[in-house]
């Protein structure tokens, strides 16, 4: 990621020309778990249990960034995009609160992943349409992907491992999360405007209201339309999401098969998440057979109360922005009582909001970073890191604070 001046290039639909660092990273990771199986580092039944957990998982990946890259291609995103600025009708403040608005409602009601994907090339199009500086539209999505997902148990994979541990339905769930969601959204939007959209507004805070685009194929838009609102639906009627995604990624494919067989390529499939993913998952599982899990209960403590809560969230921030935060999540879980709900539920604020602060630690923006490659999209890397630390850093203070106050 580096700086791209005021006026981004267009997006383009996913050329991948030369390798990527990430390229070698997955395929060493992917190497290291087979080993460990391999080697009987992690025997039989514990690689067979880890599979079951992340194929659900790899399902989902795999299968919504085929629905994003098609949806991007049958041009529903230039649609919103232009939509969305209109509605703004040229006030750069104005944009700012539809975006955080629109990203923090699809990250609350969706899924992180789902904000990550489907919602960031809107943005970026945007950016592109209004010709402003692309930064700030791209870092809103991948800031409101994760720091959005606490409110319910749809808004996270973890947050649905953490409802199923303390054995609360969502609406109770809701009622105890809504307060740190509240302030980690504050902490968030406060910084997102001084630290990105206040500083690198165009000249007097206006942009031309766009016109609204016309997709090329008006079949294939609504299609992939179709596929998207069919996506949405099936996960608010309590689908899982893995089965969601690819009964929507099915259709469109169908639909560009029909109507534009050049369009799909291998390329499409995104190998390196997922080689990245199931293996990170056997290599940290082995890693907490054989030591993690008790650097991860001292590092959590026996304490309760105040410190207690505060040790489970700056725990969780830390495992994350080591390990990345779904295995975060799933060590931190192994080592706290069952009963403990609200250190649980504070080492799932660490988890969700602390993983800002390095981009491998959320696999929310590692499919942002996906999105940004595929869309040729730079982003100044110290400020990024910079910025995005301080979110981890106040944001996890912030929603653990909450937290107690709700008792």
């Amino acid at each position: 990621m580096t700086s791209t001046g005021d006026a981004p290039p267009a997006p383009t639909r996913a050329t991948r020309s030369r390798p990527h660092p990430l390229d070698a990273i997955a395929v060493a990771l992917a190497v290291a778990g087979a080993g460990c199986v391999g080697t009987g580092l992690l025997p039989g039944p514990d690689a067979a249990a880890v599979l079951g957990r992340v194929l659900p998982l790899l399902l989902f990946l795999g299968t919504v960034v085929v629905l994003a890259e098609l949806t991007a291609a049958a041009g529903v995103f230039d649609v919103l995009a232009t939509r969305l600025a209109v509605a703004a009708r040229g006030s750069w403040p104005g944009l700012f609160a539809l975006c955080v608005g629109f990203a923090a409602t699809t990250t609350i009601a969706l899924n992180l992943d789902t904000t990550a994907v489907l919602l960031t090339p809107v943005l970026l199009t945007l950016a592109v349409t209004l010709r402003t500086p692309v930064a700030p539209l791209a870092v809103t999505t991948v800031w409101l992907a994760n720091t959005a997902s606490l409110m319910l148990p749809v808004s996270n994979l973890t947050n649905l491992l953490a409802a199923d541990r303390i054995g609360l339905d969502p609406l109770a769930y809701a009622e105890v999360m809504w307060l740190p969601q509240l302030a980690v959204l504050a902490v968030t939007t406060i910084l997102l405007w001084y630290c990105w959209w206040r500083r690198d507004r165009p000249a007097g805070g206006r942009f031309p209201a766009p016109a609204v685009h016309r997709p090329a194929d008006p079949v294939l838009y609504r299609t992939a339309l179709a596929a998207c609102l069919l996506f949405v639906g099936a996960i608010l009627a309590g689908a899982p999401v893995g089965l969601a995604s690819a009964i929507a990624a099915g259709l469109l494919v169908l639909g560009f098969a029909i109507r534009s067989p050049g369009t799909l390529r291998p390329a499409l499939l995104p190998w390196r998440l997922l080689l990245f993913v199931t293996g990170l998952f056997l290599v940290v599982q082995t890693i907490g057979q054989h030591g993690l899990n008790d650097l991860v209960a001292w590092l959590a403590g026996h304490d309760g109360g105040v410190l207690g809560v505060l040790r489970a969230g700056a725990t969780g921030a830390l495992l994350a922005n080591l390990v990345n935060n779904l295995p975060a999540y799933l060590a931190g879980e192994a080592v706290l009582p069952v009963d403990d709900r609200q250190r649980l539920l504070a080492l799932l604020v660490g988890t969700n909001v602390g993983p800002l602060a390095l981009p491998w630690a959320s696999l929310a923006t590692l499919l942002w970073l996906e999105r940004c490659r595929a869309a040729r999209v730079q982003v100044p890397v110290a400020r990024f890191l910079v910025t995005s630390a301080a979110v981890a850093v106040l944001g996890t203070l912030a929603g653990v604070g909450a937290l107690l106050l709700t008792g």
